[in-house]
């Protein structure tokens, strides 16, 4: 099923924080203006706009007092009474020539950040259609003498520049904010992955603790169950009884003995320090397809004579590494192949198969966040890749995307070898 965004809700402290800095602004610049310098204009109705605003935020406070969430329908209310209020105010002051026209992209800039893309193209048009009618209505301009009026061309001027001005500023800052809201996303969903990884790793290491304390007493009954059958009579009660007891310990014997071993899948590798293909190796039992085989290839340094680099179990690593596997075998026609080289200073690990391989619109943006080829089927949505790169990158690694002259896609991670060794990450 395709995911469905989340519902859009706005802090309601926000918005009144926001009101509030502008009553304030709004009231002083009043007085000064009439008071202060003497100017004239219509006081009376433009104080009434303001207290109109500072109702409008008492009410805010009031409703939403229990619920600190406005939902996306009611913060676009709130919103667009602000440009009509800043509207009113402009009518009695100027109109277009107030040079706080500029403040009519706030509400804007509030909704391109926070809001849904349709309230956001609503409230534009709103304050485009507010600029549009204060072009042709509006009270003088105060000042001190009376202004001849302006141009018409000017006038024209200014009202093109505002309508440019709020439609970059909503699709520019709404395409940024949205940008940082898939980017928060998509790194919640990279965080929840290690987290299972975590997890993984924790039930296993409790697994293989419960083996080692538990083998010792079992050991013991064993012994004496074995005892009681070999001293009991044959036609004794008992015996029927003690020997099923000792078959029921061998089999718990035999339980703790698979536990305390190294598994097939990701439980086992957790607890031991071993050479990077074996830890391959068990990661690509457990991810894909079973029908497209998995093989892997060491290339060592031989003129180094330098050893495979042996490295615990890392959620990010087992992670990264599956998931590059599991892609690479939903793709491949035959096989997939991962390729461990290493020297000295760096390993290399390359996974790729004999598929069609990346398409060329997508292989730049590999990494990214919601970049699929399969977006159209509504279970991709591109976090996969995003995912397993990020983990790597936490171990120190750098990963690559390719596809290869002979077809099929390539990953490439490559460690620096001090990073990929040192037990600290743990």
């Amino acid at each position: 099923m395709p995911r469905r965004l989340p519902h859009i809700r706005v802090r309601s402290q926000t918005l009144v924080a926001i009101r509030w800095v502008g009553v304030t602004g709004q009231g002083v610049t009043l007085l000064i203006v009439y008071y202060g310098l003497g100017f004239t204009f219509p006081i009376v109705p433009a104080i009434a706009a303001v207290m109109a605003s500072a109702a409008l935020n008492m009410f805010v406070l009031i409703r939403h007092w229990a619920r600190p969430h406005i939902g996306d329908r009611d913060a676009a209310l709130y919103l667009g009474f602000d440009i009509i209020q800043l509207g009113a105010l402009l009518y009695l002051t100027g109109g277009l020539l107030n040079p706080f026209l500029i403040l009519i992209l706030a509400p804007i800039v509030v909704s391109a950040t926070v809001l849904s893309s349709t309230s956001t193209i609503i409230l534009s048009l709103l304050a485009m259609a507010t600029v549009t009618l204060l072009a042709f209505r509006h009270l003088p301009m105060p000042a001190p003498r009376p202004i001849a009026p302006p141009d018409a061309v000017y006038v024209f001027a200014l009202w093109t520049a505002m309508i440019l001005a709020i439609g970059f500023t909503a699709g520019y800052v709404y395409r940024v904010a949205r940008e940082q809201r898939r980017m928060q996303d998509a790194l919640a969903e990279a965080q929840a992955a290690l987290a299972r990884e975590h997890q993984v790793s924790a039930v296993g290491a409790i697994a293989a603790a419960a083996a080692h304390e538990l083998g010792t007493p079992l050991a013991t009954i064993s012994v004496i169950t074995k005892e009681l059958v070999r001293d009991l009579p044959p036609d004794s009660e008992l015996g029927e009884d003690a020997a099923l007891l000792l078959s029921q310990a061998e089999r718990c014997r035999d339980i703790l003995a698979e536990l305390s071993a190294r598994p097939k899948g990701d439980t086992g590798e957790s607890f031991y320090k071993g050479p990077l293909s074996t830890l391959v190796e068990a990661v690509a039992e457990s991810r894909g397809r079973n029908d497209i085989p998995v093989r892997i290839a060491r290339e060592p340094d031989t003129d180094n004579g330098s050893l495979e680099p042996r490295v615990f179990r890392r959620p990010e690593i087992v992670h990264g590494v599956g998931n590059f596997i599991s892609n690479a075998r939903q793709f491949a026609r035959t096989e997939v192949v991962v390729t461990i080289a290493w020297d000295p200073k760096t390993c290399r690990l390359t996974v790729h198969d004999d598929g069609p391989g990346f398409p060329p619109s997508i292989l730049s943006r590999l990494g990214e966040p919601y970049v699929s080829s399969r977006r159209e089927s509504g279970e991709h949505m591109g976090l996969g890749v995003f995912i397993a790169q990020t983990l790597l990158e936490r171990t120190g690694a750098r990963v690559e995307f390719d596809n290869r002259a002979e077809g099929g896609a390539e990953v490439v991670v490559t460690w620096p070898r001090h990073r990929l060794e040192q037990e600290d990450q743990l």
